[in-house]
């Protein structure tokens, strides 16, 4: 592990050769190039929630997973989001100033209390729902602007759900949790300010680049603004000329709402955790850019690990490279988010073709870039299992399910099987005679192949058959050119499941 501080984009590149995992914080930008100067990167970690300093496209084209902290400091943001409400209600922070001046002038003071006012929340995601939750101990009135909230989250954070002329017109005290987007960028500007009631109290502990602070400036000097406090800014560290600085009844702090000791342990936690998943193969809980895998409490790994091998096996018993794949849901498995065992089964399914970088994060725009049509089914006839995903990929198909946290293929083709997903393994299509398995297995022991499992299905008395063994160990050309060459033996192939090769 090496650790370095103020590295611009050259001194950072230039250190990133044999690196496989960066973790950041804000002030660090992780540009295009520097991504291209780190070939063996697999994981971005930012120690806190926004991840406006990377360059998430260009990281999501490399399969570069690009996780955060998105719990680890909510409460710190909402706790400090209320701490400047307050501090700007009663003039904490002037009357400070004013005794360390020698003055006792304390009705000067006089500040306003929580109870009974409007707080206007513009997003009520993670952050803000806390806000909200913490404001009702002050019994305030809580209303909120927020397009993607559903009512039934308004209701459990206490919230009601207005539209933001109604938020600007009606609050006390605005508090703004929303992301940074184009519709959100300087949302609070000269035009919402005429909106808002000549005392009301700004908040920002969001993103700096969604207030005008020009316009509150001059809002403030004009006293058509009671306060603005700020956590966050467009530029950062703030300007010395910014007119924020000059502006009355303001509160400032350098983006600090996520920073208490707490905060930091858990961030750190939490995205090394994640890291340590993705170093290890196993997806992230909380990437930007990937989908989110199912929860463990649905058997979640064992699913996406199960999709992952469907789609490699199909794609190692094709002859062509397929412009289509089919992926079907069945009985319980209904209830499995698709879009990760979607990308799951198109990770198989190319890493089976190309030495390229391909895994959750890049999995779908992959097959986009490459014309395979990727399409999802609802099955509700019932099964001979209780949950069942099937991939067809060309003239092939197969299934599997899981057994107790376990995933295995349970049909090729037509045939009906049990066996792990997982191992090398020697696939035959023959007809159905005695003495077949014997010969396999003993040309295979001559070349040293352990055979870990066995399975023969067919599908009707000696009629069509597939035998599948799993084994130790890879099998060499000329033993794969020998079982085909045996009577009766209609195709041979192997595969191999398991993870990439490093």
């Amino acid at each position: 592990m090496r650790v370095t501080t103020g590295l611009g984009e050259a001194d950072l590149s230039a250190v990133l050769g044999d690196v496989d995992a960066l973790v950041v914080r804000s002030e660090t930008k992780v540009t295009a190039a520097v991504l291209a100067a780190a070939p063996r990167l697999q994981v971005v970690g930012r120690a806190g929630v926004g991840v406006d300093n990377i360059d998430v496209p260009a990281a999501t084209a490399r399969g570069v997973y690009v996780v955060n902290a998105p719990l680890g400091n909510v409460t710190a943001a909402a706790e400090h989001a209320l701490t400047l409400a307050l501090a700007l209600m009663r003039k904490v922070v002037a009357a400070d100033e004013s005794i360390r001046r020698g003055e006792w002038t304390r009705s000067k003071f006089i500040g306003n209390e929580l109870r009974g006012k409007t707080l206007g929340l513009v997003g009520i995601g993670r952050v803000g729902s806390l806000v909200a939750r913490r404001a009702a101990a002050f019994e305030m009135r809580i209303i909120a602007s927020d397009p993607y909230a559903t009512e039934s989250a308004a209701r459990a954070a206490g919230v009601t759900l207005v539209d933001l002329d109604t938020v600007l017109r009606e609050s006390d005290v605005i508090s703004l949790h929303t992301p940074l987007t184009p519709q959100t960028a300087n949302l609070i500007d000269s035009t919402a300010l005429a909106k808002l009631k000549p005392t009301a109290v700004l908040v920002n502990c969001s993103r700096g680049e969604i207030v005008d602070l020009a316009a509150v400036a001059a809002a403030l000097v004009a006293g058509t603004l009671g306060g603005a406090a700020f956590d966050v800014f467009a530029i950062e560290p703030l300007p010395a000329d910014s007119p924020i600085r000059a502006a009355p009844r303001t509160l400032l702090t350098p983006h600090l709402a996520g920073s208490t000791v707490e905060a930091q342990s858990t961030v750190a936690v939490d995205v090394a955790r994640q890291i340590l998943d993705v170093l290890a193969g196993r997806p992230a809980s909380a990437a930007v850019n990937a989908p989110c895998p199912p929860s463990d409490e649905a058997g979640g790994p064992a699913w996406l690990l199960l999709a992952e091998r469907l789609g490699a096996l199909a794609a190692q018993l094709l002859d062509a490279r397929p412009s289509r794949v089919d992926i079907a849901y069945h009985g319980a498995a209904l209830d499995l988010p698709t879009e990760p065992l979607r990308a799951a089964v198109v990770t198989g399914i190319f890493r089976a073709f190309n030495t390229e970088r391909v895994n959750l994060v890049n999995a779908l725009s992959f097959a986009h870039e490459r014309g395979l049509v990727v399409a999802d089914h609802r099955e509700t006839e019932p099964t001979r299992y209780a949950a069942l995903i099937e991939v067809r990929l060309g003239p092939t198909r197969v299934s599997g399910t899981t057994v107790e946290g376990e995933p295995r293929i349970v049909r090729i083709d037509d045939f009906w099987v049990d066996m792990p997903a997982e191992g090398h393994l020697l696939l035959t299509r023959h007809t159905d005679k005695p003495g077949l398995v014997g010969r396999v297995g003993t040309l295979l022991g001559q070349h040293d192949v352990n055979i870990s499992s066995m399975q023969v299905s067919r599908l009707n008395r000696r009629g069509e058959a597939l035998m599948i063994l799993t084994l130790d160990d890879p099998v060499p050309d000329a033993v794969r050119d020998a079982v085909g060459a045996f009577a009766d033996v209609e195709d041979v192939r192997t595969a191999r499941l398991g993870p990439p090769a490093a």
